[in-house]
């Protein structure tokens, strides 16, 4: 006659359970293979993916805004060039001057007018240069074709300023329209790179917005609800200890009705 023991999960059973649960809580992950749950996983490898696509745009966004305060910082230095051959210009028109004095006036405007010619043509951003009237685009989204660019000036603009000479009181009163002039194109094209870095930036907090909504998605999939689990894994301990007592039990009954046998 043999007498069985009441039908409990083995212990094998309770282990695993355990072990499964002992993961989620330790990784805070319920999800992290395909064994856990093949479907969930697969949606959670498509919003890990469109969270590195956001990420990878805000991050684009970024050298947009760099590239345009690059650019700014190089037209405020040569705002700050025709400024001060305006200034020149005016102080030269002055009839009290000399022609000696005029020329050292227009050698300091020489030095100048250099200066704004570099600016123009070695001024770069991540090696290619700026000023060269091609337009530079930023992927500013996850999607094909979702970029901003914007077209930086060839500097063509500052060549009035650049053939004056105000050795002359004539030759000063062309620099003063010309100075005039090149200052008026460029508030328009700083004014334009101001457009275009807000605009970047209200791209940036879109994205991120964006971003954030899909991690809160990933994480309701992924994440190991705590209570939950704790709960579980208590009840499987609970389980387990009990199994483990009642099969012992269930092994003295059996030993006694084959002893009295």
């Amino acid at each position: 006659m043999k007498i069985g023991a009441p039908n409990f999960p083995s212990t094998t059973q309770t282990e695993s359970v355990s072990n499964k649960l002992n993961n989620q809580l330790a990784s805070g992950k319920r999800v992290t293979s395909a064994a856990d749950d093949a479907a969930a996983l697969q949606i959670i490898n498509r919003l890990t993916s469109q969270q590195e696509g956001y990420s990878q745009s805000i991050r684009n966004a970024y050298d947009g805004i760099s590239y345009s305060q690059t650019t700014d910082s190089a037209l405020s230095g040569v705002n700050d060039a025709v400024s001060r051959i305006r200034e020149l210009s005016i102080q030269a028109g002055n009839g009290a001057l000399t022609d000696s004095d005029r020329q050292a006036l227009q050698d300091e405007v020489s030095q100048l007018q250099s200066q704004i010619t570099d600016t123009f043509e070695n001024t770069t951003f991540g090696g290619q240069a700026l000023f060269d009237g091609n337009q530079t685009s930023f992927q500013v989204g996850p999607g094909a074709n979702t970029t901003q660019g914007f077209t930086a000036s060839d500097g063509s603009f500052a060549n009035p300023i650049l053939s004056v000479d105000i050795s002359t009181q004539a030759g000063a009163q062309t620099a003063i329209d010309a100075a005039d002039q090149v200052s008026e194109a460029l508030n328009t094209q700083r004014t334009q790179l101001g457009a275009f870095e807000n605009t970047l930036s209200s791209t940036i907090r879109g994205l991120g917005t964006q971003r954030d909504n899909i991690a809160e998605s990933q994480s309701r999939i992924q994440d190991t609800d705590y209570a939950s689990a704790v709960a579980e894994q208590t009840a499987n301990d609970i389980l387990s200890q009990a199994s483990i007592a009642l099969r012992g039990q269930a092994n003295q009954s059996a030993s006694s009705v084959l002893g009295l046998l």
